[in-house]
């Protein structure tokens, strides 16, 4: 298959539209082609006038580890084009900076889950340059994560860089489908046009959304492997508790854990209160200490997510229900423990990390509710992954 980079360097036709135009690219480590080369030296070996830069959360590097810890400016020294950051002082484009070009090329490798911030990036850059009169291209790549959709929908006035807009947690579209929904969405006036892949087939194994041909390539320091990215829209809820997801470990993002849990008691009530939702995957309690972030150097008890070998099911495993019951299953065997981390997060300050995370207190209200049964969750849920499932539907290109 092709990605969309290895469509536009392999077809003129694609590329002609660009003839005596300016380019910005906005990119990553992972923004690579089908023989790993950067699609910034690929651009200009194919004689695009590569005119600026653009890096998301984390940078062009991909160096900075942690969330809010903010990109700067600079010129690349290869090249001498300005790189600008989307994450530091700003993160929306400014207006000088949309002079430095005519057409943004967007290549971006996402992992298909709302809060991954790449996808409220991928809109701030549709706004100002519906504002500026610019075109953008997405070069589109594959959503690891595939398809399927789970998750409550971003409620009105949670909308933050986690949550560009009214969308399930696990969305199941590629980054150039999300963009055609925004523009739809938003009632965006621009230019925008997607590079589709080649040969892109998300409901065949084994990747499920991954071709097990290409190299998978960070996209974000903690964005390891595809099963990271499976696990990524139950495991990233970890965020917004006191519990370690893995950070400082060698497999961030795959797990949960803390010092002051019992893993197998926790894995024991998961399965007696709803083993539903437990489908698809394996999961195995683990010891491990992380080396820098939440309970750094303290010995945790954990719970690995296996989504991946044989016992992996694509269909059947849902990643966000999954982490829930593993927060209602501590809260159930440690009533007071204290779970929730009250701390910025991703520039929000006045409300609390896990709510923002899933776009209102839906989630945390379940879990703090000793009545709430696991299927008071999918009653609240099921109406919002329906909703999203008609209406995606236009937006889905493959």
């Amino acid at each position: 298959m092709k990605f969309g980079i290895d469509r536009l360097l392999a077809e003129p036709e694609l590329r002609r539209p660009l003839e005596g135009r300016r380019v910005a690219l906005l990119a990553h480590p992972a923004s690579v082609t089908a023989d790993l080369t950067h699609s910034l030296d690929a651009l200009i070996a194919a004689g695009v006038n590569v005119s600026a830069m653009f890096g998301p959360q984390h940078g062009v590097r991909g160096d900075l580890q942690d969330n809010m810890m903010e990109s700067p400016d600079y010129t690349d020294p290869a090249t001498n084009i300005p790189v600008f950051s989307l994450y530091g002082e700003v993160r929306r484009p400014r207006g000088q900076w949309m002079g430095t070009f005519d057409v943004m090329l967007v290549d971006l490798q996402d992992v298909g889950c709302r809060i991954y911030t790449f996808v409220t990036t991928l809109l701030y850059a549709l706004e100002a340059a519906a504002e500026h009169a610019k075109s953008v291209w997405v070069l589109d790549r594959p959503n690891p994560a595939g398809r399927p959709v789970e998750g409550l929908t971003l409620r009105p006035g949670w909308e933050s860089f986690v949550g560009a807009g009214p969308m399930p947690m696990r969305h199941g579209l590629t980054l150039g489908e999300m963009g055609r929904w925004f523009v739809d969405h938003f009632k965006l006036d621009v230019n925008y046009r997607v590079i589709e892949m080649e040969g892109w087939r998300p409901d065949e194994g084994p990747g499920f959304g991954w071709p097990p041909e290409r190299v998978w390539i960070n996209p974000s320091p903690n964005a390891a492997n595809l099963n990271m990215a499976r696990a990524y829209a139950g495991t990233v809820m970890l965020e917004g508790t006191t519990l370690s997801e893995g950070r400082g470990s060698t497999r961030p993002l795959e797990l949960f854990g803390a010092p002051d849990i019992d893993a197998k008691q926790v894995l024991a009530k998961m399965h007696r209160l709803a083993p539903q939702w437990l489908e698809g995957c394996t999961l195995r309690d683990i010891w491990f200490q992380p080396t820098f972030h939440k309970h750094v150097g303290q010995l945790c008890s954990g719970v690995f997510i296996h989504a991946e070998g044989g016992a992996y099911d694509h269909a059947a495993f849902k990643p966000w229900r999954l982490q829930a019951l593993g927060f209602k299953a501590i809260r159930a065997l440690y009533p007071d423990y204290e779970l929730w981390r009250d701390f910025p997060y991703e520039y929000v300050f006045d409300k609390l990390a896990i709510d923002v995370i899933n776009g209102g207190p839906g989630l945390r209200e379940w879990v703090d509710d000793a009545a709430a049964a696991p299927g008071d969750l999918d009653a609240l849920t099921m109406p919002d992954e329906q909703a999203w499932e008609e209406e995606r539907r236009p937006y889905v290109l493959y």
